[in-house]
């Protein structure tokens, strides 16, 4: 329960993330949005590895983990404002700059402290711990040029602290001592960013109720959630954890960690774009909205490009677990992208109608094909009375 507490705050993240990127949408906020989706997935992604070596509940750890709670919060409630530099010492972007980097440091503490008596942790520790803090220092200098130094700096941040962790890890995998635990807390906020696709029905139209065509709209995006959550959920989720349990010990984190740790970041960004999307749609349903008739490339790229996003990388996910995937879902997987011309020409309701009638004709076609053959595991057997 603690555990999912920390992921709530995370969440919460990722709301002003979408905050963000709506105000208003243009192309160099959604691109902004996207680093700034990266920073904190991979921010919160290696508490889920600590908890997965210790218990995150009690004494030492749970300190250290209130004390990264409250450095995302902080960071969270400052992303409306990341790139709004200020008169002040500690301004937004220096700000959620120094709380991305408490998060990290005190990660990297609580692990030190636990590999004491774990020396094959510990050299798997000295080997992480380096990109990790070499992207520190692009990140406090870009936070004080701004701008598109900013932009440039915090990318290269991203790319330090995560590309020279991934090849640590090559060198020193991590250990996993529980893929349930693994797979539940991933797959637990992936369903908490798919609802936020069902927030943004009630957070778009801010001063009244959706009415009419909003109603519509708002309907629309709880169906295009539930195909989402089918097409992950329903049978491809259950069956790629059984076959990670088949995979051998020595090669089980490395598997575990391609699939969830690093696909299961573009599944959660493909579901915030959607929720941007919606909300989008939304607030030009509004009565009394006075916006374009048309949808536009920017929100129609979010929409679309997060469809798309979202199911190609539930196809590579696939691949790496049940190894399992079909040329005509690739196909399908980037039919949005040809529907994205379209869309942005459509009328807002019309353009979410379009893509919710292609992701059912998606979730329709998966369950046929899945029961033509074996081409999913079956699902073990529950234990217990």
């Amino acid at each position: 329960m603690f555990e999912i507490f920390f992921d709530l705050v995370f969440v919460f993240a990722l709301t002003r993330v979408i905050t963000f990127m709506a105000q208003p949408p243009t192309a160099l906020t959604l691109a902004q949005g996207l680093l700034l989706l990266l920073l904190l997935i991979y921010s919160w992604s290696p508490y889920l590895w600590l908890g997965n070596l210790v218990r995150a509940d009690v004494g030492a750890v749970r300190a250290a983990t209130l004390t990264a709670m409250a450095a995302i919060f902080v960071a969270a409630l400052l992303l409306p404002d990341a790139w709004q530099q200020g008169p002040e010492l500690f301004d937004a972007p220096l700000s959620l700059a120094l709380a991305y980097l408490v998060t990290r440091a005190v990660q990297l503490g609580v692990l030190f402290w636990v590999s004491a008596t774990d020396p094959p942790l510990r050299s798997t520790l000295r080997f992480f711990a380096v990109p990790v803090t070499a992207a520190w220092l692009p990140l406090i200098v870009g936070a004080l040029l701004g701008g598109v130094a900013q932009t440039a700096l915090w990318t290269l941040a991203f790319l330090v602290d995560i590309g020279g962790a991934r090849v640590a890890s090559t060198y020193r995998p991590w250990p996993l001592r529980s893929l349930d635990h693994f797979s539940e807390r991933f797959g637990l906020v992936l369903i908490i960013a798919l609802g936020e696709s069902l927030i943004a029905a009630g957070a778009a139209p801010r001063s009244m109720a959706p009415i009419g065509p909003g109603l519509v709209a708002a309907l629309f995006g709880l169906v295009t959630t539930v195909c989402l959550w089918w097409l992950y959920f329903d049978r491809l989720a259950p069956a790629a954890r059984q076959s990670i349990t088949l995979v051998p010990l020595e090669r089980r984190s490395d598997v575990a960690g391609d699939a969830y740790g690093l696909v299961h970041a573009p599944l959660i960004i493909g579901a915030i774009y959607i929720a941007l999307g919606i909300e989008q749609v939304l607030g030009h349903l509004t009565e009394g909205n006075e916006g374009p008739a048309r949808l536009g490339w920017v929100v129609a790229t979010a929409l679309y490009g997060g469809a798309a996003l979202y199911l190609l990388a539930r196809l590579l996910f696939r691949r790496l677990t049940v190894r399992a995937v079909h040329p005509a879902q690739v196909v399908a997987a980037l039919v949005p992208l040809a529907l994205l011309p379209i869309g942005r020409a459509l009328p807002p309701l019309a353009a979410l109608a379009l893509l919710t009638v292609f992701l059912i004709g998606v979730t329709w076609y998966e369950r046929r094909f899945d029961r033509r053959g074996p081409h999913l595991p079956a699902a073990a057997p529950p234990v217990g009375p």
